[in-house]
């Protein structure tokens, strides 16, 4: 077995490699890590998204955490970002979420959260790692008469969603927005989220059956979207992802306005406000060209991380910074949540077009866009590992940087969660980063899709 945890937790195909055996061994591996140098037995949260596997997993996580000890509080089908805020609410060890973010329905995922509401360090997902590879190095089984137990909290959806409201000082009447539920965990909290805030909202992909999470919709996929605001009169469209830690979203006139652009508007209002820590947004070297120029324009000072929210976080942590994230659509607003919320960017930027009376095509015009282009390709896990020493793909990468220059980016990395390389081209010209795109994507399949 190899590293378990990604840059996302652990991830793998449901009932293949992310197994119920595997996740029962977790749970007893976490609980063990959890309670040395403890004197009472860990509280878990347990949270899941409405994928088909999240329940078998969920189950079998809580009975290996129940078996060393730990009590389970388990919030039924909820946000990523609920249970990593829920946890100081909750006066809880740590967290536990189900989840493949924006997978389709045959992935699934184990996110661990700490106490303290962030991802857990490197070294304690270690400390997990090498007791599920060597389960015998600790006794892991509890007394009989010691076993955990399993609590059902009913109250996770209501105190998630008053956490939220408190964010905005504006509610969102008068707004009409459309919000795509990408038939995930957003499903049961948007609904209550919206409507207490005073909306008029249009829901679409907002009924979970186990297998539509994703598909076709949500944040990976937001034709839909685009055409409901398009054809509706709507003021905006917002999308979520499957664990809605993720959301993006669509102006007035159909146009997608990614992550970048949602940092952009909610950068400028914050430092205005006096409410940016140290004028400084974080993002990651995938971060588009444009919103670095919107950077310097504007005063701001812009780090980047490597790509995945962890890593932002964590820059964030280091130098106390207050406001970072992905053009994926990851924002993390550390005066609010110690991990990027979905329904917490969405409030925000809604709550500022309302504050601002301006149109959602004004704001996000504050930033241009570099045109990027991106190139996923299939490779195995030893492809994977090739990438990292096969000099002809560094000697092509070297070639394809040297003739973009300044005005252009390209970004080539495995990817933490899926079996792919990912190439990320940029520049001023279409044309010109689609055929680099292409071209790097064409070498890497043919030398590193048969290892």
């Amino acid at each position: 077995m190899g590293r378990l945890f990604g840059t996302d937790g652990i991830r793998g195909v449901a009932n293949q490699d992310l197994t119920c055996e595997l996740a029962l061994t977790v749970g007893r591996a976490a609980a063990c890590a959890l309670s040395s140098n403890r004197r009472r037995r860990p509280v878990v949260l347990v949270g899941m998204d409405p994928r088909i596997s999240s329940d078998m997993l969920a189950s079998a996580i809580t009975s290996g955490l129940c078996s060393v000890g730990a009590d389970v509080l388990h919030l039924g089908v909820i946000p990523t970002p609920a249970v990593a805020h829920l946890m100081g609410s909750y006066k809880a060890d740590a967290g536990v979420m189900i989840s493949a973010s924006h997978n389709s329905a045959e992935y699934n995922g184990i996110k661990i959260f700490g106490g303290d509401g962030f991802k857990l360090p490197d070294a304690l997902e270690e400390e997990i790692e090498s007791l599920v590879l060597d389960p015998h190095r600790a006794r892991l089984e509890a007394e009989p008469l010691d076993l955990g137990k399993l609590t059902w909290k009913n109250t996770a959806v209501k105190d998630y969603v008053s956490h939220l409201k408190s964010t905005v000082a504006f509610s969102l009447e008068g707004l009409s927005v459309a919000v795509d539920c990408a038939n995930g965990a957003a499903s049961v909290t948007a609904r209550k989220l919206f409507g207490e805030l005073g909306a008029k909202v249009t829901f679409i992909a907002d009924e979970p059956d186990g297998l539509n999470i994703n598909e076709n919709c949500g944040s990976t996929h937001m034709e839909r979207l685009i055409e409901t605001v398009r054809g509706g009169g709507f003021d905006a469209g917002i999308a979520f992802d499957g664990d809605a830690d993720r959301c993006l979203a669509v102006d007035e006139k159909g146009e997608p306005i990614d992550g970048d652009q949602i940092m952009a508007i909610c950068a400028k209002d914050m430092k205005a406000r006096g409410k940016l820590p140290h004028d400084t947004v974080i993002g990651t070297i995938l971060t588009n060209l444009g919103f670095v120029r919107f950077c310097k324009e504007n005063g701001l000072n812009f780090i980047a991380t490597k790509v995945g929210d962890r890593f932002v976080l964590e820059e964030m942590l280091i130098g106390e910074f207050g406001f970072g994230g992905e053009q994926s659509g990851h924002v993390i607003f550390r005066d609010f949540a110690t991990t990027g919320d979905g329904q917490l960017t969405a409030i925000q930027l809604l709550s500022l077009v309302r504050r601002e009376g301006k149109k959602l095509s004004e704001l996000a015009s504050v930033m241009t866009r570099y045109p990027q282009v991106s190139r996923n390709v299939r490779v195995s896990a030893e492809g994977k590992l090739a990438f990292y020493t096969d000099q002809g793909v560094k000697e092509a990468i070297d070639g394809a940087k040297a003739r973009l220059g300044e005005d252009g980016r390209l970004v080539v990395r495995v990817s933490g969660t899926e079996p792919l390389v990912r190439v990320m081209a940029e520049g001023r010209e279409l044309a010109s980063i689609e055929a680099i795109a292409d071209e790097m994507a064409a070498l890497i399949k043919e030398r590193l899709s048969n290892n």
